[in-house]
């Protein structure tokens, strides 16, 4: 039996994406960051910005321009998404009609901002249905940003969605929807890891994520002049709070975010020999260097596999068949 009929029976298998969520909005952006997805592989996801990353006044014309984009023989992978503008926006039906219209089955996914409660997820999820289905491409996948006290209220139930694949936390919007009651300094590091307004929001969101098999995106790292900012951001999202995927706003974050998610190779071998030798024994329980291991293991090692592979790590020739 393949791996995932024995560690997830009875279960869905939790969704597994790129660990990296990179912003464009203006076209030179889109066009740089299609062309560095075209040299790095699928291992990172482009979202296309129809709202803050956008100019206003201009806005058919810009979902007909990512559209175009994703519709484009340059999007090899299949992995470009759209954020939309708020299901409150007089532009966000607009944006969801044109880009489904012009490139539903090519799209990978569309984030929902600005989100304030379950109900207004469930409605606006509803209407991409309507308009994906119209194009020809049913239950497209969603990613929802909460960054509102009523979708942080919900979060457990926003994540139980089947159409939800991944949750994002927009901390600027967030730490501002507390009028002055959280400092700006949380909108960054180090305070951003220790606020307890702002840690509670983030634990949260990954608890909610893991609860319901979906992957928790952490929030952007503002200052794009030193990668090692994104890098230390990302291991302590990784390492601290769960997280599986982070956002990158510009090229030179998106390296050190995959970097900091990718395990190490001595944890990438020891998953690949434990899973062969659970393989080996009906994956029943094993022994492995003096510590016995058994499917609750092999769950834990089988999802290092997967980010690995996600990452473009090369793995053992032997391992490959287990994911």
């Amino acid at each position: 039996m393949h791996p995932t009929q024995v560690l997830f029976l009875g279960k869905q298998q939790p969704v597994s994406l790129p660990v990296c969520d990179h912003y464009a909005g203006a076209e030179k952006l889109m066009r740089k960051s299609v062309a560095l997805q075209q040299e790095l592989g699928p291992v990172f996801d482009i979202t296309l910005d129809c709202e803050d990353g956008a100019s206003a006044g201009n806005e058919a014309a810009h979902a007909q321009l990512v559209a175009a984009v994703i519709a484009g023989a340059d999007n090899r992978f299949e992995r470009i998404g759209a954020r939309v503008h708020d299901s409150g926006s007089a532009f966000f039906e607009q944006d969801v009609e044109i880009i489904c219209k012009g490139a539903a089955r090519r799209l990978a996914y569309l984030m929902l901002p600005k989100a304030e409660s379950l109900a207004e997820v469930s409605a606006a999820i509803a209407l991409i249905e309507h308009h994906s289905s119209q194009a020809g491409r049913q239950a497209l996948p969603v990613h929802v940003l909460i960054e509102t006290h009523g979708a942080l209220a919900d979060v457990f139930a926003i994540a139980a969605l089947p159409q939800v694949q991944s949750l994002s936390f927009g901390i600027m919007d967030f730490v501002s929807a507390h009028y002055g009651a959280i400092p700006s300094a949380a909108m960054r590091s180090p305070a951003q890891f220790s606020h307890p307004l702002v840690t509670r929001a983030k634990l949260e969101i990954a608890a909610a994520c893991h609860a319901h098999g979906k992957v928790p995106s952490h929030n952007v790292t503002t200052d794009i002049k030193d990668s090692a900012s994104a890098a230390a951001d990302a291991g302590r999202a990784a390492g601290e709070f769960g997280y599986t995927r982070m956002w990158s706003i510009h090229p030179q974050q998106i390296r050190p975010i995959l970097n900091a998610f990718t395990p190490p190779q001595s944890e990438i071998a020891a998953a690949a020999q434990i899973l062969l030798a659970a393989r080996q024994a009906d994956w029943g329980p094993i022994q492995h260097e003096g510590t016995l291991h058994d499917r609750a293991s092999y769950r834990y090692y089988w999802s290092v596999l997967q980010r690995a592979k996600n990452n473009g790590v090369a793995l053992p020739e032997n391992a490959i068949t287990l994911l």
